[in-house]
Order: structure tokens, then C-alpha cells, then sequence
């Protein structure tokens, strides 16, 4: 429990002037369009309480790749509307399943309209940060997706996936670099990167 504490303290560890109030979804909607190109780290805090970290790199619309560290190396790439899970260890061909049956198809949308009917399902102000539970009001049995965002500049800072089979996965963000372009083989090839520059 402790690391879990840790870990959750990581995500407000960084100096920031704190919003005085929750952000307007428009403008939580504008920054998430905003966000082409990025890549960071990333603590993962499983249901089970146990902690993964690893890498983190997004292209909007649509893309996604998480590289996870040792003891796990497994990678997770979102591209061309399927996510694919590739478990080193196993002899199993790679998972796959539709990204639209993942709340993180609402992240990488071509447009992010959070203003849509019937998809944020809370708008909360936790005296640090907004945060926002949405769902795609089209799959809702997907799950819900809970964004933690802070103020001043605008910075998306952590999710929470809840899944239909009610568990729950945090996944807390180091700073993101926004000023990198990215190597399309990302998205592509399962092999460790070893570098998400070209």
C-alpha cells in the first residue's frame, strides 16, 4: 500500500499554479485535440494493488504504444482501430480486440467533443485537479474512463480505466514531451523501440 500511496503522490509532484476551480469540458475537449505527438513515462497500478512502469508513446487520432519493463516487457500497441497485446512470455499469438470497446478511444478520437450527449458522466474538482469520468455513449458497456487534468498550463496527468467486469487500472503520467515527432514503426512493430525518436 505504501508504494501504491508512492506512486499516487507522483502525480502531483510536479510544481504547478493550482486551478481555483474544475476545468470547462470545452476547454479540457480543445487541450486533448491539442495533443498530437507524445510520449512519457508511466507508473501503472493494476487491481490487484501490484505496480507496472514503463513507456509511453501516443499519436492522435488513434495510435497508442506501451512498452512495459522488465520483469513484464510486454507491449501494447493501439493502431488502426485494433489494440494488440504482445506478451513476450507466452507462446500465444498476440491479443486483439476493436480500440471503439476500450474507454481509451474516447483519448484518441479524431475529434474529442466531451460536450456529447450523455458521455461525461461526472465533472469533479478535487481541490487540486479536474477530473472528468466519461463513456462512449454509443458502447457504454466499454467501461468508463476517469482523466485527472491539472491547471496552468493545462496537462493530462493520470486515468482510471473501469471495464465492464468492474475492475480498475491507474495509470499515472511522468511529464509529457509534446515536441518529438514519432517513428510510424512504433505503431507498427512489437520489437522493443529502444527509442521513440526517429
Amino acid at each position: 500500500m505504501k508504494q501504491i500511496a508512492f506512486a499516487l503522490a507522483l502525480t502531483l509532484a510536479a510544481p504547478a499554479a493550482w486551478a481555483a476551480d474544475k476545468l470547462p469540458l470545452s476547454q479540457i475537449s480543445h487541450y486533448l485535440n491539442g495533443l498530437k505527438a507524445v510520449q512519457t513515462t508511466f507508473t501503472q497500478v493494476n487491481d490487484d494493488g501490484s505496480l507496472s512502469t514503463g513507456k509511453l508513446w501516443m499519436q492522435r487520432p488513434g495510435k497508442m504504444r506501451f512498452e512495459y519493463d522488465p520483469p513484464s516487457s510486454a507491449v501494447v500497441l493501439a493502431n488502426a482501430g485494433t489494440v494488440q497485446i504482445f506478451d513476450p512470455k507466452s507462446n500465444q499469438p498476440a491479443e486483439q480486440y476493436p480500440l471503439k470497446r476500450t474507454p481509451l478511444s474516447l483519448v484518441l478520437a479524431r475529434n474529442v467533443n466531451l460536450g456529447q450527449a450523455n458521455m461525461v458522466v461526472a465533472h469533479d474538482f478535487d481541490g487540486t485537479a479536474t477530473v472528468v469520468t466519461a463513456q462512449d455513449p454509443k458502447n457504454p458497456e466499454s467501461g468508463r474512463i476517469e482523466l485527472m487534468f491539472t491547471d496552468n498550463p493545462v496537462e493530462l496527468r493520470k486515468w482510471v480505466i473501469y471495464d465492464n467486469a468492474g475492475t480498475q487500472t491507474t495509470v499515472l503520467l511522468g511529464q509529457l514531451d509534446t515536441g518529438k515527432n514519432l517513428n510510424r514503426d512504433l505503431f507498427r512493430k512489437s520489437n522493443r523501440s529502444g527509442s521513440g525518436n526517429r
